[in-house]
């Protein structure tokens, strides 16, 4: 294992900040994952991933949460991003009418596609390689998505078989990539329950403020009742606290409310609010590429160790 630090990475303290200290450790304790003993703070990061021999299978996760504005899009591009920094090979998914992804990602026109995730899943002579794009970003490539997507939640009801159309069409390219990660729209409709039915994992991104706790329970039934009727293996990889703001008491009382809540499921990462997050998606690049330096950009290479330390080695996984 190759670590960032110096070699007791995992015990150095870091710019002399206090442990107890709530707003530079908000979890305050080392809690134990499974993996590694870790907090927020980063001397307790994970490994560098080793390179890979080969590539494949893929892991399909559906970044999902039924509530807008809590950071799906923003993760989905930065953590795909810093996943390829480390060799891998990944393919981003824009399951979103509003087609934020694709803006994001690439300063894409949705309107000016002429194929979309929306073709690949109502006709048949569209293959997933028809609507691939690559990015500028080595190993990322990208499905995108626009409006056309909406008509599809109607027309997919009279079809056989509807919530697999998605885990169907993306079948042929799993063996060509080492991680899909889908970008659900804000709703638990039939298109949310086609991704999680595709997916072997679900990352919740959880605004820290108090309205964004409240659908959890309503999204958690529906994973369930996936779960239990339609895709076996799906499992929760975690809950990633997004615009996380260390300096309000509010935002600290919430994230402790999540970790009560979920335990180990919650990632040691905590994504910080930043004013570079609208900034690079203006730019249509991600964080790790506009602001390579930054904090944000940082913590996204740290989310993205900690995921693939998370995820199996057996099967699909990386």
């Amino acid at each position: 294992m190759n670590w960032e630090n110096d070699a007791d990475a995992s015990t150095a303290p870091v710019g002399g900040q206090d442990p107890t200290d709530p707003v530079s450790n908000p979890w305050g304790t080392t809690r134990n994952t499974g993996a590694e003993l870790y907090t927020k703070r980063p001397e307790y990061r994970y490994p560098v991933p080793e390179p890979l021999d080969e590539h494949g299978p893929a892991r399909i996760v559906a970044l999902c949460n039924q509530k807008g504005g809590v950071g799906k899009t923003t993760t989905t591009i930065n953590l795909g991003a810093a996943i390829a920094e480390f060799g891998r090979r990944v393919l981003l998914v824009d399951f979103d009418p509003q087609g934020a992804l694709s803006v994001g990602l690439g300063r894409l026109d949705p309107r000016e596609l002429d194929l979309t995730v929306y073709n690949l899943l109502m006709q048949r002579d569209v293959t997933v390689e028809d609507v691939l794009l690559k990015t500028d970003i080595d190993g990322l490539d990208l499905i995108p998505s626009n409006i056309d997507l909406s008509a599809a939640e109607v027309q997919l009801v009279g079809e056989v078989a509807r919530e697999q159309m998605l885990g169907r069409a993306l079948r042929p390219v799993i063996d060509d990539y080492d991680v899909v990660l889908i970008d659900c729209q804000p709703s638990l409709g039939l298109l949310t329950v086609n991704a999680l039915t595709a997916a072997d994992g679900v990352i919740v991104p959880l605004e820290c403020e108090f309205f964004a706790l409240r659908g959890v329970a309503l999204l958690m039934d529906t994973i369930q009742k996936v779960q239990e009727r339609l895709n076996e293996h799906l499992v929760i990889d975690g809950f990633l606290g997004t615009m996380y703001d260390p300096r309000t008491l509010h935002a600290r009382e919430v994230l402790s409310t999540i970790v009560d809540g979920f335990g180990d499921k919650v990632y040691g990462t905590v994504i910080n609010r930043t004013v570079r997050f609208p900034d690079a998606t203006v730019a249509g690049e991600p964080i790790t590429r506009f602001d390579s330096s930054s904090a944000g950009a940082n913590a996204y290479r740290d989310l993205a160790k900690e995921v693939l330390a998370r995820w199996p080695l057996s099967g699909h996984g990386v």
